[in-house]
């Protein structure tokens, strides 16, 4: 039996994070919070308290594994190709429907495909520029796209905008380190 090249077993990995995040996202709107909204979604702070009000800034806890989907299906494309990565996009976003609770069907599933697909569109020819440069891109258009459409599909509304703006960018900004790690350890093995 030979061995799986390493290459093959990252990208395997990066497929299944990728598909993974969209149902941890699903489950924790639900369940996991410092809040639960009646009626509405659980939310986590994602700033602290700033301003006269001295509230913090507050997001739907799905925003954490959304903003972390953004960036593995960067990878997805650079391990898999274009193909594949479509491929993932359209799987995720009928998973995303399958396993959302019913009231956020249309808006998690809509919401997924078509931010995922402004990333793709974004990454795709950024890429050959750099690597970092091309996910910080591509996932603060596809977490703009995300966090509008979610938000006016399920609740009708822009409440927590800024918190699932700044809720994604935190998990973008917090894989970086790792991104720019990939890259130099590619650069290395060329």
């Amino acid at each position: 039996m030979t061995p799986v090249p390493r290459r093959k077993l990252e990208a395997l990995a990066y497929f299944l994070g990728f598909i993974a995040c969209i149902p941890l996202a699903n489950w924790m709107i639900g369940h996991v919070g410092t809040v639960c909204v009646p009626q509405g979604p659980c939310l986590v702070p994602v700033a602290p308290a700033w301003g006269p009000s001295g509230h913090a800034i507050m997001a739907p806890s799905g925003v954490l594994m959304i903003g972390l989907a953004l960036v593995l299906r960067d990878m997805v494309q650079r391990r898999l190709g274009r193909g594949v990565a479509l491929m993932a996009i359209v799987a995720g976003a009928a998973l995303s429907g399958a396993i959302a609770p019913p009231q956020l069907l249309i808006a998690s599933a809509t919401a997924f495909l078509l931010s995922e697909l402004a990333d793709f569109a974004v990454y795709t020819p950024l890429q050959s520029r750099g690597l970092v440069l091309a996910v910080l891109a591509s996932s603060v258009v596809g977490l703009v796209a995300d966090s509008l459409l979610f938000l006016w599909l399920a609740f009708g509304s822009l409440d927590y905008l800024a918190g699932q703006i700044l809720g994604k960018l935190w998990m973008v900004l917090l894989s970086l380190p790792f991104i720019h790690w990939i890259r130099k350890r590619e650069l290395a093995a060329s």
